[in-house]
């Protein structure tokens, strides 16, 4: 970010200098005032001396990414200032002060920035989609609208750590089966690549008939040491293809399905996402956003692009005055707990306390299920491992052993 040398006054008339961090003098100037000094003097720092690695700056603010214990953090502050009443210029001097991320920073200041020039927050707030999400910017909008954004903002905490500690509790439960297969597959190239091919000369020097592991196992270590950088390119330009095709709405959507129809995995995604719709939808109500508005904006927020897809089939004919509970009722994936409780929910008039108490089930369930997950693992692991450890272990000691018969008959 760029540096400017500053003299001003301060309120006691004191005079004072130093740096200051801003995207342009007009915003060093707004910053100085908001902490209470009167600038006379803003210029930029030249290459070298204190504006040395500007550039790196730069280009490191566009590279960092907003990870989400940061946005939950800078929620957290912006919701207590903003409750004590603090100016909002002032609030995002400071949090532009505190934050570490160079990306957060930039983007605080650009906020900051566009509200000086007279934009609302939420529209200040939409020039940053990458990091303020749809649901976060109609969320701030809705409390613009309503005059309680502190109240918008604790629900918004709310929706952000209740999904960081889904994601968090998913990705632990994945870390430990990953790091073993990782462990078989290293286990695998080395014994493949360097004790079977010494057991083979072995073998071959008694002209004995080696059976079919050995073979295998023969024919995978050629195709390995011949055509190894084949077999790399293979792996990476499929990898590539892969990615690509992933980012494409065709592939995501074959993906995500995929992943749904897999045992113990899929229950566990499709539970996370029941937890997400409801919790979201029920503070979207409970703030006062339009349904149809709530239903759009849902549709993003999903976080399975299969379910996404039903949703919006759903929102379709919500469209059409069908009701909510009716087109659910005929779309995949969407529990019948969910179903009903929603339908109750538009009987009674009090659907947000209906969506709350779903979205309090199923994050229970998505608890119960991370933890079936990780005890399945286990036996899962273990079986690979026992068919990766018999084979080679067949492929090594039957030949062994008919080189054992072979010398006690020569004997």
């Amino acid at each position: 970010m760029p540096k400017f040398t500053y003299e001003a006054i301060a309120e006691s008339g004191a005079a004072l200098s130093g740096v200051i961090e801003a995207e342009s003098a007009e915003m060093a100037n707004t910053l100085l005032a908001t902490r209470g000094y009167i600038p006379s003097k803003v210029k930029r720092v030249s290459e070298g001396g204190v504006g040395r690695g500007l550039a790196f700056d730069f280009i490191q603010s566009r590279l960092a990414s907003v990870k989400a214990s940061e946005l939950i953090l800078f929620t957290k502050q912006f919701r207590t200032m903003f409750r004590a009443g603090v100016p909002i210029m002032r609030i995002f001097e400071v949090l532009g002060y505190q934050t570490q991320n160079p990306k957060l920073k930039r983007i605080i200041t650009g906020i900051a920035g566009d509200i000086q020039e007279g934009a609302t927050l939420s529209d200040a707030l939409s020039k940053h989609p990458d990091t303020f999400t749809p649901l976060y910017r109609s969320m701030i909008k809705a409390g613009e609208t309503s005059g309680n954004i502190p109240e918008v903002l604790e629900r918004m905490i709310y929706i952000l750590e209740h999904e960081h500690k889904i994601k968090s509790d998913i990705r632990s439960a994945m870390q430990y089966p990953i790091i073993v297969l990782i462990a078989l597959g290293v286990a695998f190239f080395v014994l493949l690549t360097f004790v079977i091919p010494r057991f083979v000369t072995i073998f071959s020097r008694a002209g004995l008939a080696l059976p079919w592991p050995t073979k295998v196992s023969m024919v995978l270590y050629s195709v390995l040491s011949n055509y190894w950088y084949i077999c790399l390119a293979a792996v990476v330009l499929g990898g590539i293809a892969l990615r690509m095709y992933f980012k494409t709405p065709v592939g995501r959507y074959t993906r995500d399905a995929f992943i749904l129809r897999i045992p113990l995995i899929g229950t566990l995604f499709i539970r996370a996402a029941m937890s997400r719709f409801a919790s979201i939808f029920s503070i979207l109500q409970s703030s006062g956003v339009p349904v149809m508005t709530s239903l759009q904006i849902l549709s993003g927020t999903i976080g399975n692009t299969a379910i996404a897809r039903e949703f919006d089939r759903v929102r379709d004919r919500v469209e059409e005055g069908r009701g909510i509970s009716g087109p659910l009722n005929v779309a995949k994936y969407f529990t019948p707990m969910v179903i009903q409780m929603v339908s109750i929910g538009e009987e009674s008039g009090q659907l947000d306390e209906m969506l709350k108490a779903v979205s309090t089930h199923y994050d229970d369930e998505v608890a119960y299920s991370v933890q079936r997950l990780s005890e399945a693992v286990g036996p899962i692991l273990v079986v690979g491992l026992a068919a990766v450890v018999g084979f080679f272990a067949m492929a090594i000691f039957l030949p062994m052993w008919d080189l054992t018969q072979v010398a006690r008959t020569g004997f």
